[in-house]
């Protein structure tokens, strides 16, 4: 009986072997196949999928790209191996926009080994070595696999639930992917799960390595110490160009450089990794941003609370963080037990912690006294810094921090109300992050792990259904996210992209039926029950710290008008004009404008670059001409000026631009009636 089966969404039927490789051979943007939605080689028997569904896995698609990106991994491992033979292979990934290979045994890599490993690379792609997977036993494994600690250990921990292990080792058995050159013989070989392209020329010159750092086996600091080597691949030169291109982009914008740069903040070493102190004009974009950020909150209803940075641990025993979290807490302090004169014990010994959630101590301050369905729902914000105790090698400037403070809020709410308060919840988001100049979003739905969960599957079935019909009611794009829900609830990110068009996870919304029943909350009903609230976890910014470095390279350090430290610099074009300027100053001072004088020794070229190279809004500049006429130039970030503006025009418009929040430098400059 011939397979029937559906491909691309036709029906089609096979009665002899045809491999995906000849179905598709007119079409070489096509790497893989999914049947039945599990990712398979494109040299599959189609006549053996007799009642399967088909798709064509391109090149250019996020299933394309991994395999493009695992498969040059295998390369790259090709190639260290022609150098150092006897290298111990570790794993070799793809990850976001590249791969890594991890390898024991060669080398310190060094720029100049990098270069010389391209090279090696694109010979073996121009080689069109064929990827050519086979199953094999464990034994038989093991012997192959004889001189390879790393994947011996692989082999040993298959099933065992390693998150490295399934990264190298198929879930339905071991399997071999060998390198096989044009004459048949095989050239290189690795213990690895697939797929793989068809063959190395589907790799093409879209690739390149692009660093190296030490990392250890299984991300474990007591296991031996590897080198890491990374890279990129793309499926076109072109592409990857246009990657390296967004690559310096971001770079320019990175916004330790930036913050460094523009005097903004800092980590001294004698505080800690982690932990950012903000110098003065920091502090002033952060107060900007927090106050408005609080106008907007008691516009929508919240009430401001405050908690302590740090508590008992029973608190955390009480809402699971100590079962559930306490690896990304910081170790307890203890207190001791005190006594009397008459050495009798008052008060026994206490561990207490910094707090790295706030909600626990929210739900304390509803307990404190009885609530009414009249009361809900019941709105408490704070900006409450909290303490998590990440591994050295995550934390990354404001973006991943030890310390850091949230914009935490925590409604209490009926089950009636909570459709429409956690609509109304991601409306205030969204609306709060376009007024701060980001516009362009998608959402990310996080579900149970069930590993990973308290409670009972009806309240997260109950919690997932209700989150995924107020997410798509947002018209937004919802993209999965299986079991990334935190142990409580399942959450919705607010994923935005900025300038350049990088992915910033920025607001959550979490839906939360587990601690009021941790923490024994209730409110009287209107029948007189007794009933127990669900509780929304919500964090706006994220982080005040992380939103602003976001914000940093989002507009690459040119803050809009209302949020940057200085919003207006005079500059005289002489020494004589300084009283002048000074009074031009008093009077933007009089609106609320941050404005100064450069009264400096530097020449007048050097003063304009300087205000330049401080991204200074409104550059206003004044002569002998202007003093007579009551007026100043302007000159924009971009170089463009406008001169002869009345000092009343001058004012009038900066005000204008900081009071309407603009955040679009073409929105900064003079209207034409001015």
């Amino acid at each position: 009986m011939p397979a029937r089966l559906s491909i691309d969404g036709e029906s089609q039927s096979f009665e002899e072997q045809t491999l995906g490789t000849d179905f598709y051979k007119s079409d070489s943007g096509v790497v893989a196949l999914k049947i039945d939605g599990e990712l398979r080689d494109l040299a599959t028997d189609l006549a053996s999928l007799d009642g399967a569904t088909v798709e064509a896995v391109r090149i250019d698609s996020p299933d394309g790209l991994n395999i493009l990106r695992h498969s040059t991994t295998h390369v790259l491992a090709q190639a260290v191996q022609q150098i150092f033979p006897q290298a111990h292979l570790g794993v070799g990934p793809f990850i976001e926009d590249g791969f890594y290979y991890d390898f024991g045994n060669i080398d310190a890599v060094t720029p100049e080994l990098l270069k010389d490993l391209e090279k090696r690379m694109k010979r073996i792609v121009k080689e069109n070595q064929r990827f050519v997977r086979r199953e094999i036993s464990e034994d038989a494994a093991r012997e192959e696999e004889k001189d390879q600690p790393y994947k011996l250990e692989l082999i040993e921990t298959k099933g065992s639930g390693s998150d490295t292990a399934s990264v190298e080792v198929g879930h339905g058995g071991l399997t071999m992917y060998d390198n096989v050159n044009r004459k048949g013989e095989t050239v290189w070989t690795d213990l690895c799960r697939g797929p793989h392209l068809p063959s190395t020329k589907y790799i093409g010159n879209g690739f390149a390595l692009t660093r190296a750092s030490a990392a250890y086996w299984k991300g474990d600091q007591n296991n031996d110490q590897l080198q890491r080597i990374y890279g990129t691949a793309w499926p076109s030169k072109d592409e990857l160009d246009a990657y390296q291109t967004r690559i310096k982009e971001a770079e320019r914008r990175d916004h330790r450089r930036l913050g460094q740069e523009m005097d903004l903040f800092s980590f001294p070493e004698e505080i800690g990794s982690g932990l950012a102190v903000f110098h003065p004009k920091g502090g002033i974009i952060r107060m900007e941003m927090e106050e408005y950020s609080r106008q907007r909150h008691v516009q929508a209803g919240y009430d401001f609370v405050c908690t302590p940075h740090i508590t008992k641990g029973q608190l955390f025993e009480t809402s699971g963080h100590l079962s559930w979290y306490k690896d990304g807490m910081f170790p307890p302090m203890h207190v001791d037990e005190e006594r009397d004169a008459d050495g009798n014990i008052t008060r026994q010994g206490q561990d207490y912690y910094l707090k790295p959630m706030n909600c626990p101590m929210h739900s304390l301050i509803y307990r404190s006294r009885g609530r009414s369905y009249r009361d809900l729902p019941l709105r408490l914000f704070e900006f409450g810094t909290v303490y998590r105790y990440e591994k050295s090698g995550v934390v990354h400037g404001l973006t991943r921090g030890r310390g850091f403070t949230q914009d935490d809020a925590h409604i209490y709410t009926t089950r009636e109300q909570m459709r429409e308060e956690l609509s109304s919840t991601l409306t205030f988001i969204l609306s709060l992050l376009q007024d701060f100049g980001l516009d362009d979003f998608y959402l990310e739905m996080s579900t149970r792990d069930p590993h990973k969960m308290i409670g009972d599957n009806a309240l997260w079935d109950e919690a997932e259904e209700t989150l995924e019909e107020v997410a798509k009611a947002s018209g937004l794009e919802l993209v999965p996210d299986p079991e990334g829900a935190a142990f409580y609830g399942p959450k919705i990110s607010v994923q935005a992209r900025d300038a350049i068009g990088r992915t910033w996870q920025m607001s959550t919304v979490q839906l939360d039926f587990n601690l009021p029943e941790r923490f024994g909350l209730e409110y009287t009903a209107a029948d007189g029950s007794r009933q127990r609230p669900v509780m929304i976890h919500r964090a706006l910014f994220g982080s005040v710290e992380r939103f602003m470095a976001v914000l940093l390279e989002n507009y690459a350090g040119a803050f809009p008008a209302w949020l940057s430290p200085v919003q207006a610099r005079l500059v005289p074009v002489a020494e004589a004009f300084n009283g002048y300027c000074e009074e031009v100053a008093a009077k933007l001072r009089e609106h609320g404008v941050r404005a100064e004088v450069d009264e400096s020794d530097d020449r007048f070229g050097k003063k304009i670059r300087n205000a330049a190279k401080e991204k200074i809004p409104f550059v206003l500049i004044a002569g002998g001409e202007d003093a007579e006429a009551g007026a100043v130039s302007f000159r924009y970030r971009d170089g463009s000026q406008e001169n002869g503006v009345r000092i009343e025009s001058a004012v009038e418009h900066i005000e204008r631009v900081i009071r309407e929040r603009r955040n679009k430098p073409e929105e900064e400059k003079l209207e034409a009636d001015l």
